[in-house]
């Protein structure tokens, strides 16, 4: 809960500071100027990188696999574009760290290690849906993201 008080009360206050001290320093008019451009930068960037997304993710669908590493690459697109056009000098950094490959296997595997530790503590618990609509069944376990997708009957 510690780090939703920083990230929505403490990290504004840092990005104003930080733009206050840009303007301090270039002026007003390039601040704003700075602002704009990183929002349409990342927006125009966030498209480009989300399309190529999308075809990943129709090629991996029709070749009958889950295209679970696109999937996640959308999803940190979308937090990207989002942080990029909110003003501040530090959610754009990270907004064009995600838009960058390397920058979203880091995330992935940082966020991935970080999901193995907390079930394998026992904090996260991961279930998948059973063959039983009702959902009295054994469910899946081991279903390895990327894998192949396969009828009930055959798993």
């Amino acid at each position: 809960m510690a780090w939703l008080l920083l990230l929505f009360v403490a990290l504004p206050l840092v990005e104003l500071a930080l733009l206050l001290q840009i303007g301090k320093v270039v002026g007003a008019l390039p601040t704003v100027a700075l602002v704009v451009f990183t929002g349409a930068l990342g927006a125009f960037l966030a498209r480009r990188q989300g399309l190529g997304v999308l075809r990943q993710i129709r090629e991996q669908t029709a070749e009958g696999r889950v295209p679970a590493s696109p999937i996640v690459d959308g999803v940190l697109i979308l937090i990207a574009a989002a942080v990029l056009v909110t003003p501040g000098v530090i959610t754009d950094l990270f907004g064009f760290f995600c838009l960058v490959p390397a920058g979203r296997r880091l995330v992935k595997r940082l966020v991935a290690e970080r999901f193995r530790r907390a079930m394998q503590s026992g904090r996260v618990i991961v279930v998948t849906p059973s063959e039983d609509p009702v959902g009295h069944g054994r469910g899946e376990r081991n279903v390895t993201p990327g894998g192949p997708v396969r009828p009930p009957d055959q798993r």
